[in-house]
């Protein structure tokens, strides 16, 4: 037989790929609806759509909306806070070289991605969800704030920062990097002129660090100042 007569292959649907693909591909496609849409406009036939499987499929690995998104969170949104915690588990790092590595890995992987509108969705729709406002609260914010918290608490500790009020100072550093991504996903639209995240975020760090560094006197380190 010419190889010209042979008949054409045509690509498997989606849904005849690998099993165990099928959760990621679910997950990446409710990311992509829940930040467009919002959560209470999010449908899951939407979702199964746009991952390529059947509604009943999506159903086998998420039983609700609220299941799904809730992994959406644990699968994208915790392991970067795990990543954040072993590294201040080191005593040996430096406490201001780890809260400008935290702050920018944190906007890296937040900023760029779709992951940067689940703040905005959360916030947005907290009081009429607020089981997942608290879910979220609990597995992101309070997760977040104890890292933070603990690599200022050893900074002081060590002499390099004040003695400021942890809880204070940790709201002060994240409040901008929540800032910037509810910006993105809001009036970043209607702003005539580019704003880059990046440098702004330096910025931020920069005042931060030097407000609670310990002043120095005579070139040395003065904890009473």
């Amino acid at each position: 037989m010419n190889v010209d007569d042979a008949p054409a292959t045509t690509p498997a649907p989606r849904w005849q790929r690998r099993k165990d693909a099928r959760p990621s591909e679910i997950l990446a496609a409710a990311l992509e609806t829940f930040v467009e849409h919002g959560y209470a406009a999010t449908r899951l036939e939407e979702v199964a759509r746009r991952a390529g499987v059947t509604k009943g499929t999506l159903y086998i690995y998420f039983d609700s909306k609220e299941a799904l998104f809730k992994e959406v969170v644990r699968a994208n949104v915790v392991p970067m806070l795990a990543i954040a915690e072993q590294l201040a588990a080191d005593p040996s790092a430096d406490p201001e070289s780890l809260l400008r590595r935290m702050v920018t890995d944190w906007w890296q992987a937040m900023g760029p991605s779709g992951l940067g509108g689940l703040p905005k969705l959360v916030m947005s729709e907290a009081e009429n969800f607020p089981e997942l406002a608290q879910f979220w609260y609990g597995e992101v914010v309070m997760r977040g704030r104890r890292v933070f918290g603990q690599v200022l608490s050893r900074g002081i500790e060590a002499g390099r920062f004040r003695a400021v009020d942890v809880d204070l100072a940790v709201r002060m550093i994240l409040a901008p990097v929540l800032m910037a991504a509810i910006w993105k996903h809001s009036f970043r639209a209607c702003e005539k002129e580019s704003f880059t995240a990046e440098p702004y975020l330096e910025t931020v760090v920069d005042i931060f660090l030097r407000g609670i560094a310990v002043p120095q006197r005579n070139g040395k380190e003065s904890r009473d100042a």
